[in-house]
């Protein structure tokens, strides 16, 4: 079973790990690394969760076949197969275990051929503690598929003996000076990437593993590791392809199903966790990002909708263009924050503090604890929307958060209701469409005020889309009443 911790860094600070005392101290060994990834055609193996390399080292040829990896924010762990075989260009089957073959049924192996490469230089050192030993890698070089190619730079902590917090406190000493950062794929799925046999795509909401046999604080553990999996995965493609908004959106639900997490361990009486902070202050800071997105891929088209059915003229391109730089600054600042070691730090405290065991003597079964978080959280929503319709706006606000709470509650613990949840679940996330929707016309308003009006001609093109904004809020409440009584006739799925 392999478990490490992977981060990324610029080549440009690699000097910063050789020299770090750490390390420092320690003898380095230096390799020059070839590895071939094989695949069928129809990339079965890739399907499966499955890599296959064979990798040269020296004048020896070493064949690894790896599992499906498991992973908690940075950490990963996988079953893997190692053997020596004679010819780099062709894999060995025959020496494999039982349990490795029982992975690869049904796959027609006379198809497997190479994908891609992966040339590298590693330079390692073994570090220990009184109680384990684990072995730190930095692999400079490249992954090559036909004719393109993608640097590698990135630092492998790999466990050797002990317990895998040893991996979180090594990365935590070597961020203090390295500038670090989260990059959760392997070398073969970048390599898949690159040779377009996959195609990136945002990570949405993962259900976690929970079952009622589990205790509540067991349950509690995977909803929490489900969060942070789907947080992490969707870094790269963030610093990457920021113009797909969809990935700051997914993070943004992953932060939130995180705070959710915060608010249910409260009904566990667990001590709030260290990180507690830290993870409302990224929150706070990457609004900004996702407010300007839905501003102008959802709510300004909608009101330039609005002005030109009302025979008013069309906004200058001029103000489109501040807007658009207003956007493209904040998102930049976001993607400035994940490169940040702040951030780093945050994903290791929560996955360092998720391996902890879970609590035995917790008494609670985690069905008897999710109808108890569940029926509070609706005795909260049912009386912040009473009387719906004559809601002022700080009421319906209320609401709003109120229906958040209520949806990543009840989509957390889905998994224990199976299709019994869904009916309640779409009524719930209508309402919260709906009062989000408004809520973003209020948010929208917000960012105008911020702007610089550098002229009378900006002020005023800005004035006629903050009230066209004013006026779609109106219309929004009938709207919303509706979703309510919808949702307030549907038969509650916990019950």
């Amino acid at each position: 079973m392999e478990i490490e911790l992977k981060l990324a860094l610029h080549s440009r600070h690699t000097m910063r790990i050789r020299r770090h005392p750490l390390l420092n101290a320690i003898k380095p060994e230096q390799r020059s690394l070839l590895s071939i990834y094989f695949d069928t055609p129809k990339l079965d193996l890739m399907r499966r969760g499955i890599a296959l390399r064979v990798r040269r080292v020296n004048d020896d040829w070493i064949q690894t076949l790896k599992a499906e990896a498991q992973s908690v924010g940075a950490l990963s762990s996988r079953p893997e197969w190692e053997m020596a075989i004679a010819d780099g260009n062709h894999p060995d089957f025959s020496g494999l275990p039982q349990t490795a073959l029982d992975l690869l049924t049904g796959i027609k192996l006379k198809h497997i051929a190479p994908v891609f490469t992966t040339e590298f230089v590693r330079t390692t050192w073994q570090i220990h503690n009184h109680t384990a030993h684990a072995e730190v890698a930095l692999d400079i070089g490249k992954i090559n598929a036909g004719k393109d190619s993608r640097d590698i730079c990135e630092v492998e902590i790999e466990l050797k003996s002990g317990a895998a917090e040893f991996l979180f406190d090594a990365a935590t000493q070597l961020l203090t000076q390295v500038p670090l950062h989260i990059e959760p794929r392997s070398k073969a799925e970048r390599g898949y990437i690159l040779s377009g046999a996959i195609t990136a795509t945002p990570v949405k909401s993962i259900y976690p593993p929970i079952h009622p046999d589990q205790t509540a604080s067991a349950a509690w553990n995977a909803i929490m590791q489900a969060a942070l999996v789907q947080l992490v995965s969707n870094v790269p493609g963030f610093l990457e392809s920021p113009h797909d908004t969809e990935y700051l959106h997914q993070l943004r639900i992953a932060l939130r199903r995180l705070c959710t997490g915060l608010l249910l361990a409260e009904s566990l009486d667990q001590t709030p966790p260290a990180w507690e902070q830290s993870l409302r202050a990224l929150m706070h800071t990457l609004n900004p990002a996702r407010d300007w997105d839905v501003f102008l891929l959802e709510t300004l088209p909608r009101v330039l909708t609005t002005l030109q059915h009302a025979s008013k003229p069309t906004v200058e391109e001029t103000i489109l263009t501040l807007l658009g730089d207003s956007a493209a600054h904040s998102r930049q600042q976001a993607q400035a924050l994940l490169l940040n070691s702040v951030f780093t730090q945050l994903v290791l405290d929560i996955g360092r503090s998720l391996l902890a065991t879970t609590d035995n003597t917790q008494k609670m079964d985690a069905r008897s604890w999710a109808k108890t978080v569940l029926e509070k959280r609706w005795h909260t929503l049912r009386k912040h929307c009473r009387g719906f319709a004559k809601l002022n706006s700080t009421e319906r606000h209320q609401a709003r958060i109120a229906a958040k709470k209520m949806r990543y509650a009840a989509d957390a613990f889905a998994p224990l209701y199976g299709k019994r949840s869904k009916h309640f679940i779409t009524a719930l996330a209508s309402l919260q469409e709906e009062l989000g929707r408004a809520n973003d016309g209020y948010i929208g308003t917000q960012l105008l005020q911020a702007l610089p009006k550098k002229s009378v001609a900006i002020s005023f093109a800005l004035g006629r889309i903050h009230g066209a904004l004013e006026s779609e809020a109106v219309q929004h409440a009938t709207l919303s009443s509706t979703s309510w009584r919808q949702l307030s006739r549907a038969k509650l799925f916990w019950h």
